[in-house]
């Protein structure tokens, strides 16, 4: 049995005024971009599409089975490639993975077609998180918090050129996808 979910007014104006771009969620692995992006499209009346996803689905592979098969460079172009597709299905909202948008092409398509949110946690919730999953091939490592702690540096610089900033916490999900519907609704929907 299907059922109809009821959109607030807020929600439905986000999603009009989205007009054909995309929400793109960027963050470190552990984030919560898929458990977010999910609850975030529902909300919205959007579709959710997961890069991860749709890259291991054009390759036939893992994405663990990618890199240890051709190495990080050939899957890098490969994400680079689908996400440009993706980003031309919208409206949608599209959880990335969580060095793509460290290509300067891929970010240079997301701000021309969607709307980047920047989910940021901390490394204690990213760690947490990320533990509980074996599939993540660059925490392959002796010291996975020091690599994490590497990619924190590395890329939380870059992730502060998205459009929008939310803070990922140790909350019920709905509590982030919230906060991210308050400042989609701040940035897209003009005031009454």
């Amino acid at each position: 049995m299907s059922f109809l979910l009821k959109i607030s007014d807020q929600e439905r104006a986000i999603a009009e005024n989205l007009a054909s771009r995309s929400i793109v969620l960027v963050g470190l692995m552990g984030a919560g971009k898929t458990t977010v992006g999910r609850r975030l499209a529902q909300r919205l009346g959007l579709r959710f599409v997961d890069a991860d996803h749709e890259i291991e689905a054009a390759a036939g592979k893992t994405i663990p089975e990618i890199f240890a098969d051709h190495g990080e460079a050939y899957f890098r172009e490969g994400e680079r490639r689908v996400i440009q597709r993706l980003l031309l299905d919208g409206p949608q909202v599209l959880a990335t993975g969580g060095g793509a948008y460290m290509d300067a092409s891929t970010r240079e398509a997301i701000r021309v077609y969607g709307i980047s949110v920047w989910l940021r946690a901390d490394l204690d919730l990213l760690m947490k998180r990320v533990r509980r999953r074996a599939n993540r091939p660059l925490l392959y490592h002796e010291d996975p918090e020091g690599v994490m702690r590497n990619l924190i540096e590395q890329r939380h610089p870059v992730y502060a050129e998205a459009d929008l900033t939310i803070e990922s916490r140790d909350v019920p999900h709905d509590l982030v996808v919230n906060d991210v519907i308050r400042e989609l609704s701040a940035r897209l929907v003009p005031a009454d």
